[in-house]
């Protein structure tokens, strides 16, 4: 009877542990379809990022992170089904947490530091289940927010925004700039990392990538906070 009642305790806790581990990978992937936009097609678009980002059709809006930028830890994976039509303009906004314009983070705490960020996406078209596009350098971007740009104001014990070493650069998004027709030469190609160098968590492994999705970012992981991406996806 022991070693019964002994089994039958360790059967239900793993029962548990199971149960909560399926739970805990289930709330990092978020799994919706847009009403906005339309189209002769079905499109399936999974994304990661640290720590938000919103992707628009054109200027309609597809998704937007489900987790709030102010969240602490805030990684969770997105795939959302929306209609389009080739070719596809895709508009992505992504962003790193910062507390203000020093580009820091957890300030005036022993954790006070420079945040890093990255993204990876990747898009199916859903009739033959084939990925026509992924996150990698032909995603044109601009840095808008980029802070400290000196990297010394991170040890600062009190760091404030605009005064060295924690000055920073800041502009507006560019007037129209989701638009086809936006003029978009003087953007530079997206930077690809590693998985190393960006160490992806919480719902990045809920999605198989295809091995052509990179990590993607500004320049620099830590000072690039804001940027803007433009991807056109012809079909082909």
């Amino acid at each position: 009877m022991g070693i019964s009642r002994i089994s039958t305790c360790l059967l239900f806790l793993t029962t548990i542990f199971v149960f909560l581990s399926c739970q805990t990978n289930s709330a990092t992937l978020n799994e919706t379809t847009s009403n906005n936009t339309k189209g002769d097609k079905t499109f399936k678009m999974e994304a990661w990022a640290d720590n938000w980002f919103a992707a628009y059709l054109d200027e309609t809006l597809i998704v937007e992170d489900s987790v709030p930028i102010t969240t602490e830890r805030s990684f969770n994976a997105e795939s959302v089904t929306f209609k389009g039509s080739y070719p596809l303009h895709l508009n992505f906004v992504l962003k790193d947490f910062k507390e203000n314009d020093t580009g820091l983070e957890y300030i005036g705490s022993d954790r006070q530091q420079m945040g890093d960020g990255g993204f990876i996406m990747q898009l199916t078209d859903v009739s033959d289940g084939k990925v026509v596009a992924v996150s990698d350098e032909n995603f044109i971007c601009m840095v808008i927010h980029e802070a400290p740009l000196d990297k010394s104001c991170e040890k600062e014990s009190s760091p404030v925004a605009g005064t060295k070493p924690c000055e920073f650069k800041s502009f507006p998004e560019p007037d129209g700039w989701k638009t086809k027709e936006f003029d978009d030469s003087n953007w530079k190609q997206a930077s690809v990392f590693t998985a190393d160098q960006v160490t992806p968590k919480d719902g990045y492994n809920a999605i198989e990538w295809d091995s052509k999705a990179k990590l993607i970012w500004g320049d620099d992981l830590e000072t690039s906070n804001t940027i803007l991406c433009r991807l056109t996806v012809d079909g082909k």
